[in-house]
């Protein structure tokens, strides 16, 4: 089960499991803002499951926070190939340097799109105009509020969480 985490001022700064929730929070780093009607048993205790915690401190969080993984291209992309504009499973999809690593191209977030296996074979070691390809949009770093939002589609979500995520 997935939990929204709060910064002190209720900006929506990660999602995390519910383990490390309950940690927070037994730790006094975190306060429960949404709980379920499920409940978690200990020998003393019944504990109402959190499906929305917020910390106590504010902490700064840089604008571009989300981490550079194959995951997180895949949602920023909507696992969607960037080149036809096909939906795939992950394990159809590759990631593609838009300009190759050979020829001076970085692993980064505005360099690295989601690729289906047969588009990134066409492009091969090529700039876009030597392939004759065109990109469905230029890649950029996610903002942490837009990588919420994207990934509420990919992993589960309580509805709690749309007040934080500002989703209509």
């Amino acid at each position: 089960m997935s939990v929204l985490v709060l910064n002190a001022s209720y900006e929506a700064i990660n999602v995390c499991n519910l383990r490390r929730a309950l940690k927070m929070v037994f730790k006094g780093t975190a306060q429960t803002e949404e709980v379920s009607e499920a409940k978690i048993h200990s020998p003393r205790a019944a504990i109402q499951v959190p499906h929305v915690i917020r910390l106590v401190n504010y902490v700064h969080v840089p604008r571009s926070a989300v981490k550079f993984s194959r995951r997180n291209v895949l949602v920023r992309d909507q696992y969607t190939c960037q080149y036809c504009e096909q939906h795939f499973p992950t394990s159809l999809l590759t990631l593609d340097h838009v300009m190759p690593l050979s020829r001076g191209g970085k692993t980064t977030w505005e360099n690295v799109v989601t690729a289906c296996k047969k588009c990134n074979n066409k492009k091969g070691n090529q700039r876009l105009y030597e392939a004759q390809m065109q990109l469905k949009r230029q890649p950029k770093t996610p903002s942490i509020l837009t990588y919420l939002q994207l990934n509420r589609h990919f992993r589960g979500y309580h509805p709690s969480w749309r007040k934080y995520l500002y989703i209509n």
